[in-house]
């Protein structure tokens, strides 16, 4: 199994990657084909975080390489404004970091 590493991609209206005015059943559908599209370029979804109603939505996706994010992203046909690889940062994350 290849190495996964944690990423983010972002989506706004205002830049036209993300439909304004999109209903919950719209995004529903749109979210389902990225899912479908993901899961044949190895990427797993772990979750989107929706604001409908500023017309913004931010993912959060395991894959070997940004490369696979963008794949995916292309393959459901999902324009996206940026895919950044990410660490997770909470509170039990840094509890149990080895101290240098």
């Amino acid at each position: 199994m290849q190495e996964m590493k944690f990423f983010i991609d972002t989506h706004d209206h205002r830049s036209n990657t993300f439909p304004a005015g999109i209903t919950k059943e719209q995004f529903q559908e749109f979210f389902s084909q990225y899912e479908k599209a993901s899961r044949e370029d190895g990427v797993v979804v772990l979750r989107a975080h929706v604001g409908r109603a500023d017309g913004r939505a931010y993912c959060f996706n395991m894959a070997p390489t940004a490369d696979h994010v963008r794949l995916a992203h292309e393959h459901a046909g999902l324009p996206f404004d940026s895919i950044t690889e990410v660490a997770t940062a909470t509170p039990g994350d840094l509890s149990f970091t080895p101290k240098p």
